[in-house]
């Protein structure tokens, strides 16, 4: 994974295969019309340590985020070398530019993982639950020019809705990344927020999920490493 832009490349390939070399090449030229620095895994498709879902790809393949950067096509005879279809006919590798465009389509899932940060936001804002109290709110912001409101009837269907956004972040394409454990984290740290906030009443538990969650985040956005003999890194 690039540890600038958080996109994993992988380029899929079969050994006799002689377009890998060009791959390789346009691979480069393309992080670096982009401005990203150059780094991807690749998979020999005969080798038993390559994932059984990449062996299916023609040679050479090149994924981004998990996509073919050549219009997402389906996996081709990982047994054969691959053509690509141009303009004028047939190419060995994708082009530099479609590269290029996949790695700038596909750069922002790394954003994914903001979608954490609302849901903790929600999660820490106090429950109004003191009528009495209620003058005192709306007395001390509208000494700031803000009308007050009684927000806590939203606080459950909004921190619920903004919990499953999270969730659905971290399990979003996960096995391109760090596989699901990042997701039951995160499931396990939006239960805990949930009964601390709305069953235990109790803040701490709170704390403790948002961070927990936080963490899971973190977890899901941290780049995989990557075996150094099978990296290319520029």
């Amino acid at each position: 994974m690039n540890m600038k832009s958080g996109i994993q490349v992988d380029l899929v390939y079969e050994r006799s295969c002689p377009n890998v070399t060009t791959a390789r090449t346009r691979l480069l030229d393309a992080f670096q019309n982009e401005g990203i620095q150059p780094r991807w895994h690749e998979w020999e498709v005969n080798r038993p340590e390559t994932p059984k879902h990449l062996r299916g790809w023609g040679s050479p393949t090149i994924l981004v985020n998990g996509k073919d950067v050549d219009a997402g096509l389906q996996p081709a005879d990982g047994g054969s070398c691959r053509l690509y279809m141009t303009p004028g006919g047939h190419d060995a590798a994708p082009g530099v530019a479609q590269i290029a465009a996949a790695l700038r389509s596909r750069g922002g899932s790394a954003g994914l993982g903001l979608a954490t940060l609302p849901s903790v936001g929600i999660a820490l804002l106090p429950k109004l639950t003191c009528p009495i109290c209620w003058p005192a709110y709306a007395a001390l912001l509208g000494a700031f020019g803000v009308n007050f409101v009684n927000y806590t009837p939203m606080l459950l269907p909004v921190l619920t809705a903004l919990l499953a956004l999270a969730l659905v972040a971290l399990a979003y394409r996960a096995r391109y990344r760090r596989g699901y454990g990042p997701f039951w984290l995160g499931l396990l740290a939006s239960g805990i927020i949930l009964f601390g906030k709305f069953t235990w009443g109790n803040d701490p538990a709170v704390y403790v999920g948002s961070m927990i969650l936080l963490g899971a985040s973190a977890w899901n956005a941290w780049p995989r490493g990557w075996p150094a003999r099978k990296s290319r890194i520029n």
